[in-house]
């Protein structure tokens, strides 16, 4: 035989309210209101708890978009701070650049149109002789302009002693310049000449011990006293007499010979 169960006893709403210990089953029963009674929530706890873990899964993955965003951001400023920077930097060096070689070839220029022009102050000499000796020549110049003079030249070069004037004359053949100056020339101008004479293959510079004028600038049948070295006329001699073709063997070395 079957077992039958019985059907537990019904619990009347205050019967519920003892059993249950609901607030709201217990303002309908003590109303005896019945209609007023409302069975509890029946919302799965666990839809709850999903609800919660996709809602804190949505805030993270905002706050980590914002980090991101934020991120992003500031990674594009510092590169455009750099490359702004390095722009700026660039553009100022081909603009001092631009500057140099204008101003450069602005001089060039002017010296070139100086050269053109005759220069004050220089004193011509004709008719010399070219002859190679072996003994010391008396030239009538302080240093000579030209004439008889030793079979080696002297190289073009910055000398800080006095060199072997026959030999510096044979350079002044070849269409060298030479620059002397007494010793007593200050040391700042004697830096400036000593530049002059590195920019230019065909000049020679040594002090003389013999001359009177601060600075003499000499080239073969040519020479110009000057009292110092910012005077702008010394330029343009050598512009215009440094491997001049008038000289008497143009293009002829000014290196290969003797060291003063």
């Amino acid at each position: 035989m079957r077992a039958r169960h019985r059907a537990g006893p019904q619990l009347l709403p205050q019967q519920a309210c003892v059993f249950t210990q609901l607030p709201t089953d217990c303002a309908a029963v003590k109303s005896n209101n019945l209609d007023m009674y409302t069975p509890p929530s029946t919302t799965p706890v666990k839809g709850n708890i999903m609800s919660n873990a996709k809602k804190l899964r949505n805030e993270r993955q905002a706050i980590l978009s914002g980090i991101r965003a934020r991120q992003k951001a500031k990674e594009r400023r510092t590169k455009t701070f750099l490359y702004g920077g390095f722009g700026l930097v660039l553009a100022a060096i081909i603009t001092a650049v631009a500057i140099v070689l204008t101003g450069a070839v602005q001089e060039r220029n002017a010296l070139a149109e100086a050269a053109k022009q005759p220069i004050e102050g220089v004193s011509t000499y004709d008719n010399l002789s070219r002859n190679h000796v072996q003994e010391a020549v008396q030239y009538p110049q302080e240093p000579g302009v030209g004439g008889d003079h030793s079979a080696r030249w002297v190289n073009c070069a910055v000398y800080t002693a006095p060199v072997n004037e026959q030999g510096a004359v044979h350079s002044l053949e070849h269409g060298a310049v030479w620059i002397t100056y007494t010793p007593a020339l200050p040391q700042e101008q004697i830096n400036a000449l000593t530049e002059l004479a590195k920019d230019n293959q065909y000049v020679l510079l040594s002090p003389d011990d013999n001359q009177t004028d601060p600075i003499t600038a000499t080239a073969w049948g040519q020479q110009l006293p000057l009292q110092n070295a910012d005077d702008p006329r010394i330029r343009a001699f050598v512009a215009k007499n440094a491997k001049s073709p008038d000289a008497p063997e143009p293009n002829a070395p000014c290196t290969g010979g003797t060291d003063g």
